[in-house]
């Protein structure tokens, strides 16, 4: 019913979208009062507002925590909940082109973002264009955009608490057909005294990774008591540089999303395991924590005999931050918890590892509960059924580990963009979406759109 007009609006669509990846929305939480979350995620958000403003649509500046754009009216409001800050990414990071400089390649637009989530809001808020431009609706459509989705959503907690509630709606962040169950999300932290033998520890440095990304980089920085006779060898994923007495020990690895760990190969894991191998500690706290499977990326050892899962997948861990602060060593962990598991019952069983060692302090950074809606309910059948007619498909629902802003709202579920068998590629070095694809997007969202506001 839309496809022409998106087809017509296709230029536009890629061009909106590569302004919107020109902005390094990285969300900054120590921000001005003005700008909550830095700059260039304010910047961002007035572009969209502005492009939405120039459709034709309503919108609002929320405070500069987030923002929304809408049509129709009447009293119930149907949602679609989406975020413009990203995960950070730099051209040293290994881009074949640099990451807010977006580039067509073979029918791809590269840049960060263009997956996470500014690809599908642009492919949302055409597909309320098509709408909008061609029929009447018996409700209300509002397009709400977050600023701070990837660190503690201080954005959407802040709409939850000054605008009126979607009635029902989707994410647009995460994968078709549409997603039924997404597992809980919780953050620890572990700190404990911390020496290694012969060698001052000057600084540990994971480039500022993200909690819920897997670390591509971490090196710890060594200042040598006295002359060590040493017979440290580099390895595939480990460099050594050594100058004026101070060992610079850096671990490489692949970095993915958290929700998807064995995607990438861990930095920190690979360090922690190199200074297992090498060096001596004051205390066998590294040591044992790496022996009870603290760095494992699936079902830790010291919890369970047994693997942890049920229909949404199995508990995975990601190793997200290593720091040194005041002689201790602080480790933080983002876990994605199946939708049965008890948080409260998981994190007790970091707090058990109290018992191994006297000073160790853990402490719980953050969480969010699962979400869980019935596959048979009429959101989730509706939007299978519009995504496996429009893609010439027959899929079911799908449980995942990420967490959406579906969760913000009764009766959500997130929906798209990333299409079945294609690669993850939020979070990932060389972030892309096909274009073909994002139009396809787009004409998914709009008849899912239209039908939820019937």
């Amino acid at each position: 019913m839309f496809d022409e007009i998106i087809e017509n609006n296709k230029n536009e669509i890629i061009d909106s979208l590569s302004e919107l990846i020109k902005f390094p929305s990285i969300s900054d939480e120590s921000g001005s009062s003005s700008y909550p979350f830095g700059e260039e995620c304010n910047n961002a958000l007035n572009y969209i507002l502005d492009l939405g403003k120039s459709m034709g649509f309503r919108t609002k500046n929320i405070d500069g925590y987030c923002g929304y754009i809408e049509f129709g009216e009447g009293e119930e409001m149907i949602g679609i909940v989406g975020h413009l800050d990203v995960v950070p990414a730099n051209i040293q990071d290994g881009w074949s082109t640099p990451p807010f400089s977006p580039t067509i390649i073979d029918g791809k637009l590269f840049g960060r973002g263009s997956i996470d989530d500014k690809g599908p809001v642009i492919a949302s808020l055409y597909a309320m264009k098509a709408i909008k431009d061609s029929t009447k609706v018996s409700k209300r459509i509002r397009l709400i955009l977050g600023l701070n989705e990837e660190k503690s959503w201080k954005c959407i907690n802040y709409y939850k608490a000054h605008e009126e509630h979607p009635t029902i709606g989707f994410s647009p962040d995460a994968n078709f057909p549409a997603i039924y169950a997404e597992k809980g999300i919780m953050s620890i932290e572990l700190k404990n005294t911390f020496k290694i033998k012969d060698y001052d520890i000057l600084e540990i440095d994971c480039k500022g990774n993200a909690i819920n990304v897997v670390p591509k980089y971490c090196s710890i920085k060594l200042k040598k008591n006295y002359n060590v006779n040493s017979n440290l060898r580099e390895t595939q994923n480990i460099k050594l540089s050594e100058e004026n007495g101070f060992l610079l020990i850096e671990s490489f690895g692949i970095a993915a999303h958290a929700a998807h760990p064995e995607l990438g190969d861990n930095a920190i894991k690979n360090l922690v395991n190199y200074l297992i191998n090498n060096f001596e500690f004051d205390t066998p706290y590294l040591k044992t924590l790496y022996e009870i499977g603290l760095f494992d990326i699936e079902s830790p050892k010291f919890m369970s005999n047994e693997k942890i899962e049920d229909e949404s997948g199995i508990l995975t861990s990601n190793t997200a931050i290593l720091n040194y602060i005041d002689n201790k060593l602080c480790i933080s962990i983002n876990l994605r918890v199946p939708v049965t598991s008890s948080l409260d019952d998981i994190f007790s069983k970091y707090e058990s590892l109290k018992s191994l060692f006297r000073q160790l302090e853990v402490q719980k950074l953050g969480s969010q509960a699962p979400l869980y809606i019935e596959k048979d309910t009429y959101l989730v059948k509706t939007l299978v059924n519009i995504f496996n007619k429009k893609a010439n498909l027959n899929e079911s629902p799908i449980a995942i580990g990420g967490g959406t802003y579906a969760r913000a709202f009764p009766n959500f579920i997130s929906y798209g963009a990333t299409m079945p068998g294609d690669k993850d590629m939020c979070h990932q070095v060389d972030e892309f979406i096909e274009i073909n694809k994002l139009v396809l997007a787009c004409k998914i969202y709009a008849e899912a759109i239209y039908e939820l506001s019937k």
